[in-house]
């Protein structure tokens, strides 16, 4: 009878063990995918800020080439905009 026991928590402990290394295998990956997307959210938060310079480059090189077309479409936007919300 002392061996059925002994055979009983052998093997409850080798299933806990197969569960256990499942249950990290799956910690693992998680983490893994965590990880793989905050690279990714970083890159692209990189693209976006490099765009956004170069946008801001394109913009003040216009201004500065044509400053009297871009005050009247400055003027116009605000007009615009304006009796947008003004209408709500």
């Amino acid at each position: 009878m002392g061996t059925s026991r002994t055979d009983g928590e052998h093997m409850a402990n080798a299933a806990v063990s197969r569960v256990a290394s499942g249950a990290h295998d799956a910690v693992d990956r998680i983490a893994d995918a965590t990880n793989n997307a905050a690279d990714s959210l970083s890159r692209k938060g990189q693209e976006i800020k490099l765009l956004e310079e170069r946008w801001l480059k394109n913009v003040r090189a216009y201004v500065e080439e044509n400053p009297v077309q871009s005050l009247g479409i400055a003027l116009a936007s605000g007009y615009l905009l304006s009796r947008i919300f003004s209408n709500r």
